[in-house]
């Protein structure tokens, strides 16, 4: 049984991780199972320039940064489980009994982050009731949200990135998986407000 499975391998899905596994440190964190599907197959960064992203040197290609930003969750946070070649395709239950089904395997976990894209395409059986048109895209494109309120959708389930609502921009996507993050810590820690940080004070 995992506490929290993030859905998807693009920079909202990397960046909750990150803070996640980041906190590993801290009592209420330290017992916690964190997954993430990676699959990214059909992520916006594959064909992105990155010039206007700060922290990110500029020229960088997007097809690297997901490389690299999954090799650098794997080497800093290995406790994180990283389930590569695998797409979502249904969930079942309630939280805290929610069950992930794959195309080759099924996961139970506590609570669930949906951080894939806004794409019309998005067919996750059991969360289509949550879908609406995306409040911040262009209209013709069709683009979609999971409805929520300040990235909850339901009880054990959160949603980040532009799936959450927010514009395609790298900073403001990976700004929405640090927020859930934090937002899952703060319940993990009953509701004490919470965030994860290292600083050179430290070492």
């Amino acid at each position: 049984m995992l506490d929290v499975l993030i859905i998807g391998g693009g920079v909202s899905g990397v960046s909750c991780a990150l803070v996640l596994g980041s906190a590993y440190k801290k009592s209420f964190v330290s017992d916690k199972k964190i997954g993430i599907i990676t699959h990214q197959k059909t992520s916006s960064l594959q064909e992105a320039l990155f010039n206007n992203a700060y922290g990110i040197p500029p020229g960088t290609l997007g097809a690297d940064l997901l490389d690299t930003s999954l090799e650098n969750l794997s080497q800093l946070y290995p406790h994180v489980e990283q389930i590569a070649g695998e797409k979502v395709m249904r969930i079942e239950g309630t939280s805290p009994n929610i069950i992930v089904v794959t195309n080759k395997n099924s996961y139970p976990t506590k609570s669930i982050v949906i951080a894939v894209g806004y794409s019309n395409t998005f067919a996750i059986d059991g969360l289509m009731q949550f879908v609406g048109p995306h409040p911040k895209a262009i209209t013709e494109k069709q683009r979609i949200f999971l409805v929520n309120n300040d990235h909850k959708v339901a009880e054990g389930i959160y949603v980040a990135g532009t799936l959450a609502g927010w514009r395609s921009q790298l900073s403001i996507a990976a700004g929405s998986g640090a927020a859930v993050a934090t937002d899952i810590l703060t319940l993990w820690n009953n509701g004490i407000d919470s965030q994860s940080h290292d600083s050179i004070k430290k070492i």
